[in-house]
């Protein structure tokens, strides 16, 4: 994942957390964690990938098309291509955590 910021208006978040669980040459397995209001940062992923939700939330995604919400459910997945380039924030008042499996 390369990390860039297309927008000129930073808006000052808390960072999530990311703590790597796997790292080989088939995967690179990442926990997330995101307080309420935590961002990722801008950036484009460099490889498909798939996220496990391991808490329910809502997450604001500010994208180059606009802004978008998505909604958690713990347990449940949903897969991505490379490309893929956002800045990911916790839109809940609670913390959201998800585990993120980037296939090499």
């Amino acid at each position: 994942m390369t990390l860039s910021n297309p927008s000129k208006d930073k808006i000052e978040r808390p960072q999530a957390v990311p703590t790597v669980q796997v790292s080989n040459e088939h995967v690179v397995v990442t926990e997330w964690r995101f307080a309420p209001g935590a961002e990722t940062g801008w950036h484009t992923h460099g490889h498909n990938y798939v996220v496990v939700s391991q808490t329910n939330g809502e997450l604001l995604l500010e994208t180059p098309e606009g802004q978008m919400t998505a909604s958690l459910v713990a347990g449940q997945s949903y897969a991505r291509t490379v490309g893929v380039q956002h800045n990911v924030v916790n839109s809940s008042s609670h913390e959201v955590v998800f585990v993120e499996i980037e296939v090499l």
